[in-house]
């Protein structure tokens, strides 16, 4: 008698791996844009080209979860413009603020993309209350043209402080703190915080299920 029965066990379909030479990034945020191609440098992707150079439309982040709205995009750039998508929907999410701003991290920027307004609108809803903690999440979608998608999720966890402090990254970078560290994302060398962010954890999954072996 065998000493234990796999049968009943769930089997994982195994991802799909990325063999195209093409790869859209669905964003028309440029910083975004700019962290999602370093990372994927090291793949020797053929052409890797923005939502925005395509001239494609923003769809409507109507999904409730990061994850959600990371799958809408990727199939709505895949569809439209017949190549592999890949599509990052991230956000800081603050503990004391019940995990606002979330999925609408960048709607506080407002319609000009103004984070010095969201950062101060996060400072102001904080107050003077202990509990700073806050993360970055990251989700992934990596979606085909026949509505394939593959999906990841990354978080990193630190301390929102006041003031702003560096001018690098974007977002929401200046006024969090990563544990473990003595600068902002806003003040780190951009290698130093691909090594150790929301979107570089949930990057190596998907580098590792889609692109690796």
């Amino acid at each position: 008698m065998h000493g234990t029965d796999s049968s009943s066990a769930p089997v994982r379909p195994a991802h799909r791996r990325f063999d195209g030479d093409t790869l859209v990034v669905a964003s028309h945020n440029p910083g975004k844009v700019r962290e999602i191609a370093a990372l994927l440098a090291p793949f020797g992707l053929g052409r890797v080209v923005s939502a925005k150079e395509l001239g494609l439309p923003e769809p409507e982040e109507t999904g409730k979860t990061f994850l959600a709205n990371a799958v809408l995009k990727a199939l709505a750039a895949t569809q439209a413009s017949g190549q592999p998508a890949l599509a990052d929907d991230s956000g800081l999410e603050v503990h004391a603020l019940e995990g606002a701003p979330g999925i609408l991290s960048a709607r506080w920027a407002g319609p000009d993309k103004n984070f010095a307004r969201a950062m101060e609108r996060v400072a102001h809803e904080l107050g003077g209350g202990r509990d700073r903690r806050a993360n970055f999440t990251c989700a992934l979608a990596l979606a085909w043209p026949d509505g394939h998608v593959e999906t990841f999720e990354g978080r990193v966890f630190g301390d929102i402080i006041w003031p702003p402090r560096g001018d690098r990254g974007f977002g929401y970078d200046p006024i969090f703190l990563p544990d473990g560290h003595d600068l902002t994302f806003g003040e780190m060398e951009p290698d130093d915080k691909h090594a150790i962010s929301h979107r570089a954890e949930a990057f190596r999954k998907l580098v590792a299920a889609c692109f690796e072996g």
